[in-house]
């Protein structure tokens, strides 16, 4: 029996055909555009943003959304408007959170490779804090800040040494780990503190990993190990203000139609029983993928089909630089055959699984057939660090330099249509030295 799979320009992609189809007011709108493109549910979008947001002021816990998610300048201003702060992991995601309307107090600067110029940048922005990663990044921020006759507010990233129980990449918060501050060096850290010119601690930051899905266990013992470390540093003389315990909240890949909103209120509610704090500390997380992720899909095309010796390949118009996490680590995204459920009128029946992964032998009825070359595909639950960098000289381009024919967007009500290309573009303000492996 033979097995499918998906094959784009340079990466192979898990896929799966649920009961569940990407919904469209008006399909041939969408057989109208050139592909590939992301489509973004904007009704998921705003549900799942104004929950966090609710959330947020319920239970006090203050929230910065982690722009190296996803950087479309409609969704960030969005998340702005609703009082969101912004997590920031490069020098140029720090310009752009401020050119977003994020509040310049409200702004945290992360990552363990900040360069000179990005730490004077953000100085001379007056931004809310940096978290700092190391000691020496501790000792170039007091000495830039003394330069400029001006205070940085800084918060130390704690390494806890806490298993995130997810995927090797992107577990963050173990002893092994280059994140954060471990413990061996937590005396060393006060002792930089306290002979600093121009420091005024804030606070601990700690972040343990992406994906995460075991959510009761796994964020309840970082509130227990945060609570010991505040504890720890209050007792050596450190009044500690805030308790940033990161993001890393996990969404449903295998059915984002049943699950298109990630569980806030439990993650909100775990923090609230299980950290202990006094009452005048301020507590935060910093969500990122479970904000943006469910709510986008890239829309590509079959170019050619391709029988190997045990396979059937579909060759797709996306590439890697489109969505690059299958090959990155074996990622999996639920892939949907559009054209086969709105235009040839397939039921969801008659659409089984198949190939969920290069070993299933799973084939679904006519999915390969060369009839289906041109069919419009759904990867979804994609726009949380799907893309790959292109060229590292674009880095430095900025979204408001794109011509107005790029700017320029077509809309699909409900939804937001956004070429690939330039959501490629606009990811690279995520792709700093040092942000946290959160594919």
């Amino acid at each position: 029996m033979r097995s499918y799979v998906f094959l784009s320009n340079f990466a192979i992609c898990s896929a799966f055909i649920g009961r569940f189809m990407l919904k469209f007011n008006d399909f041939g709108r969408v057989e109208e555009l050139a592909t590939p493109f992301w489509y973004y549910d904007m009704d998921v979008f705003r549900k799942t943003v104004k929950l966090a947001a609710s959330l947020s002021e319920r239970y006090g816990i203050g929230a910065h959304y982690a722009l190296k998610a996803n950087v479309e300048p409609r969704l960030v201003s969005y998340i702005a408007s609703k009082g969101f702060g912004a997590d920031c992991v490069s020098g140029n995601e720090v310009k752009y959170a401020v050119e977003s309307g994020f509040a310049r107090s409200s702004i945290v600067f992360a990552g363990v490779g900040k360069s000179d110029k990005e730490i004077s940048d953000a100085l001379d922005l007056g931004i809310g804090c940096f978290n700092v990663e190391s000691l020496m990044e501790m000792q170039v921020i007091d000495a830039l800040a003394a330069s400029k006759g001006v205070r940085a507010n800084v918060s130390l990233r704690i390494n806890p040494n806490v298993d995130a129980h997810t995927h090797r990449y992107v577990t963050t918060g173990l002893y092994e780990n280059k994140f954060g501050i471990s413990r061996h060096e937590f005396e060393a850290a006060i002792d930089v503190l306290k002979g600093s010119k121009a420091l005024d601690f804030k606070g601990l930051h700690f972040h343990i990993g992406s994906q995460i899905t075991d959510v009761e266990p796994v964020y309840s013992l970082e509130c227990e190990r945060a609570a010991e470390i505040v504890e720890w540093f209050e007792a050596h003389g450190m009044e500690v203000g805030s308790i940033d315990l990161g993001g890393g909240l996990g969404v449903d890949y295998d059915e984002p139609d049943e699950n298109p909103v990630p569980d806030f209120e439990k993650w909100f509610s775990i923090i609230d029983r299980k950290l202990r704090r006094r009452p005048e500390q301020s507590v935060s997380i910093e969500p990122g993928r479970s904000m943006v992720a469910q709510c986008g899909s890239l829309i590509t095309r079959v170019l050619f089909v391709k029988s190997g010796e045990t396979k059937t390949f579909l060759i797709m118009d996306a590439g890697m630089n489109d969505l690059i996490r299958p090959a990155l680590y074996g990622a999996y995204h639920k892939i949907e055959n559009l054209s086969a459920y709105y235009v040839n009128k397939s039921s969801s029946d008659e659409m089984k699984n198949y190939s969920k992964s290069s070993s299933d032998d799973r084939p679904g009825p006519g999915i390969c057939d060369s009839k289906y070359v041109e069919d419009a595909k759904a990867a979804r639950s994609v726009r949380a660090w799907g893309s790959a960098p292109i060229q590292k000289k674009r880095v430095l381009r900025r979204t408001s330099e794109d011509s107005p024919e790029e700017r320029r967007l077509p809309t699909l009500p409900p939804g937001l249509a956004v070429p690939s290309a330039m959501t490629g573009l606009a990811s690279l303000f995520g792709m700093g030295r040092g942000g946290s492996p959160s594919l």
